[in-house]
């Protein structure tokens, strides 16, 4: 078999902000929608080993459905914005949609699913639509059952299961009008048998479970309660309790001669704000039995979940385990999960960070923070690797800025990529970033401000050690002299204010008990905790102590920044905001050395949607909506100059520009000989001296296209050049579409451009490779640092033909991807 030219490498990504949207396997496989797709993720390699991309719109709710015949989950069903139902089944090692089922008008909120027989499972689906709808599954085919109608109101939460002794299906319903639903099925249709009744507010989460021959049903609402109900078949006539005993009140129901009832078990009372998400400890097979330890898990917006169980000796319901209380900017949990073997916890959280606890396996009653994955809850605008290649850093709508770099394990070769700081948590949607040298860069946001950052050392010291690399030569190579500590961001403010290793001092000091005079004292700006990390930080983590200390703010531009870029000689910054005129659309250079604002490039009337300087720094190419682009020479000695000065070289308009619809991006060649156009009329085009074979600006003749137009069949959204030449001296070129596709191309220069064979597709990402939203932006690692193994390993298995692209996704998510050019 054929080695694959693309594999994926790393996907960050967090959970869509939905109270069912996360679902956790008893074979150890964590399923939740992220955005439009559905991301399987594996809690003990800690990556996401696939993603299944099928809805049109966002992924509201998942389950696994548990196969009693295997003791496991094969299954998946989810439900989406765009009103469909999936069910995904695993062929040969992989899932894939199995059947898709349309009949809800509004976006689906919730799902469950219960196996009647080996063949046949009973699919339940809740929608804004007021109804809940129920479908039989058989052999990759779905049908629907039934319309459960609910007028006016709203179903939150579904869940199925089969009542005790018998293979009939009882379906339990939490909606808007505070009460919990039952329907069973009688004479083939399900109809309602009782009404339970008790919350005073929106009952926002059921769950079955079943337990020695009865039925435990949870229920949480937003009156901050939880109650548990339990079924039973009852075998006798109900009769008066005797006197002195109180007896809990039983609703009862008949079905196919048996009598069951329903009494309410407990109520607890622990949250402090809505309870959004509850579950029980799923059942393990012990020989020709299913067993579950009693324990209920539960979430809510007060930022904590809560670990519930009866006390052998009394039977009482108490909380067993509380874990959360994470501060910073987060507002609560919307759900949680439970691993198979009950070690682990996970919940998730509204900004979509999913919070994982484990019990230390020596003892039992404490529990720690783990490493998960983690990424963007909105689209990601731009990212850009250090020169170095490093890490990669990001920006999004989210607004927020995200590092992410390889985790290597001391106790093993395995590999993975995590989120380790989050440099800016700002007030505005992030657009554009650009890296200064190592550990600099500049961002811009809505805010027509350009802000600078420089990593703390703290940072650089966690950075060392989590991705295995020499922390004094980082600090050296970093000017580690006079640097803070870290950053946090004092109340109601948007910029981060440096820490130094003296205000922590003081702090200590105070909070050892000396008296505090001054008010300034009292309430302190900072928040900042410094960390020594050996692995990647958790979520609250991230949010309090991994932010860096911003440097400067860089005002001139009228409107909303739009797009960055900076020079490889770590001496200029470009940038351009938003335009509908020509005097908004100018190019505004900054000097890395002041931050004095050095020139303004007029020539383009619309906004300027990419930059790119060349490779070696003597040329800035800026492309444009108005369908042209430009090009601009240095006119300085030599690219060490503290000021450069840039003037216009040579540009294309309406009449010569080969694009006809706004061009998105561009990037230049590694030999600075050829720069590449990509544009919403799917043409791709290399630009050069044709013939000569110079850099581009070094030959007197045009600038024109040095290749044929390459019709991509859909809008070329972002383009990129990959930074070295191939055994046969073409190059290879990355095209990100509209369609969330990435598509790889050769090219080479020839002399005859009518024929088109200067271009051959050679890869293109796969269904599940694919972003299912716009491919904002491409970007290749340098290639000075392509392995992310250990020394050792490195030796043994060094490929030298692997190299790795980053894209960043409107559907929220970055990827890298490992590009074998061997295959090519």
């Amino acid at each position: 078999m054929a080695t694959p030219v693309m594999t994926t490498c790393h996907v960050a990504c967090c959970a869509n902000r939905t109270p069912h949207v996360l679902s956790w396997s008893r074979r150890d496989l964590i399923a939740f929608g992220t955005c439009n797709s559905v991301a399987l993720y594996d809690p003990e390699q800690v990556k996401v080993v696939e993603l299944l991309n099928k809805h049109s719109g966002r992924v509201n709710t998942v389950r696994w459905i548990y196969r009693e015949d295997c003791g496991l989950e094969t299954q998946l069903v989810s439900g989406g914005s765009d009103s469909k139902v999936i069910v995904w089944e695993e062929q040969h090692g992989q899932f894939a949609a199995s059947a898709v089922c349309s009949g809800h008008t509004g976006p689906v909120c919730a799902v469950d699913a219960v196996q009647l027989s080996s063949s046949d499972s009973l699919l339940v689906s809740a929608a804004s639509d007021s109804t809940v709808k129920l479908w039989m599954y058989s052999r990759g085919k779905a049908e629907c059952l039934q319309t459960l109608s609910f007028g006016s109101g709203f179903m939150m939460d579904v869940s199925v299961a089969l009542l005790p002794g018998s293979r009939v299906p009882v379906l339990a319903c939490g909606g808007d009008d505070s009460k919990v639903h039952l329907f069973t099925q009688i004479n083939g249709q399900f109809q309602k048998v009782l009404a339970l009744q008790g919350h005073e507010d929106w009952v926002r989460g059921v769950e079955w479970a079943a337990k020695d021959g009865e039925l435990l049903l949870a229920s949480c609402s937003q009156d901050c309660l939880i109650r548990v109900w339990r079924l039973v078949i009852k075998c006798d006539a109900p009769s008066e309790p005797a006197e002195g005993i109180i007896r809990m009140k039983e609703d009862m129901f008949e079905v196919k001669g048996k009598m069951y009832a329903v009494s309410l078990e407990t109520v607890l009372a622990g949250h402090e704000n809505w309870v959004y998400g509850i579950h029980w400890q799923p059942s393990f097979r012990k020989g020709d039995t299913v067993e579950q330890p009693l324990s209920l898990l539960s979430a809510s917006m007060d930022k904590t979940m809560i670990l519930w169980g009866p006390e052998e000796a009394s039977g009482v319901w108490v909380d067993q385990v509380r874990v959360g209380e994470v501060g910073g900017n987060t507002l609560g949990f919307f759900g949680c999960q439970m691993g198979p073997d009950g070690s682990k916890i996970l919940a998730h959280a509204f900004h979509g960070a999913l919070h994982l606890w484990q019990r230390d396996p020596k003892q039992q009653s404490q529990w720690s923070p783990a490493v998960v994955v983690s990424g963007h809850f909105n689209a990601v605008q731009d990212l850009s690797w250090d020169p170095e290649g490093e890490f990669l850093l990001s920006v999004g709508s989210d607004q927020t800025t995200r590092t992410f770099a390889p985790w290597r394990r001391k106790d093993s070769l395995q590999v993975t990529w995590h989120e380790i700081s989050r440099p800016q948590i700002h007030g505005y949607d992030m657009q554009c970033l650009a890296t200064i040298g190592r550990f600099q860069f500049v961002s811009g946001a809505d805010e027509k401000v350009l802000r600078v950052f420089k990593a703390p050392r703290n940072f650089v010291e966690n950075f060392a050690n989590i991705a295995g690399t020499s922390q004094e030569k980082l600090l050296a190579s970093h000017d580690a002299v006079g640097l803070p500590e870290g950053a946090s961001t004092p109340a109601l403010g948007l910029s981060n204010k440096a820490v130094y290793q003296g205000d922590l001092t003081i702090r200590s000091t105070q909070e050892e008990g000396e008296d505090v005079n001054r008010v300034s004292d009292q309430y302190k700006e900072f928040y900042f905790q410094p960390l020594c990390l050996t692995e990647p930080p958790p979520e609250d983590h991230l949010l309090q102590n991994t932010l860096w200390p911003e440097v400067q703010k860089l005002y001139g531009h009228g409107f909303e920044m739009f797009c960055l870029a900076s020079d490889a000689a770590r001496t200029v910054v470009a940038s351009a905001c938003k335009a509908s005129k020509a005097e908004h659309a100018a190019i505004l250079l900054w000097s890395v050395f002041t931050w004095k604002q050095l020139q303004a490039l007029p020539c383009h009337s619309l906004t300027v949607t990419q930059m790119a300087f060349s490779p070696d720094s003597r040329l800035l190419l800026a492309v444009s909506r108005d369908r042209t682009w430009s090009l601009w020479r240095r006119d300085d000695c030599g690219p060490d100059a503290s000021e450069p000065r840039f003037s216009l070289y040579t540009h294309t308009s309406k009449d010569s520009s080969v694009h006809t619809r706004i061009i998105w991006s561009c990037d230049w060649s590694p030999d600075n000989k050829y720069f590449v156009t990509s544009s919403r009329d799917k043409k791709v085009i290399m630009w050069g001296h044709r013939g000569s074979g110079d850099p581009v600006g070094t030959d007197d003749s045009a600038i024109v296209p040095c290749s044929s137009v390459l019709d991509v069949g859909d809008s070329a959204t972002a383009v990129a050049i990959c930074p070295f030449l191939l055994s046969d001296q073409s190059y290879l070129i990355a095209v990100g579409l509209e369609s969330g596709q990435i598509v790889l191309y050769k090219w080479r220069p020839v002399d005859d451009l009518s024929s088109g064979s200067d271009w051959s597709r050679c890869a293109e990402s796969d269904a599940s490779q694919s972003h299912t939203l716009v491919v904002k932006r491409l970007r290749w690692r340098p290639r000075v640092c392509q392995q992310d193994q250990s020394d050792d390993f490195d030796k043994k298995h060094q490929n030298t033909n692997s190299v790795q692209l980053a894209s960043a996704g409107a559907d929220n998510v970055v990827k890298i991807f490992n590009i074998d050019t061997l295959t090519l």
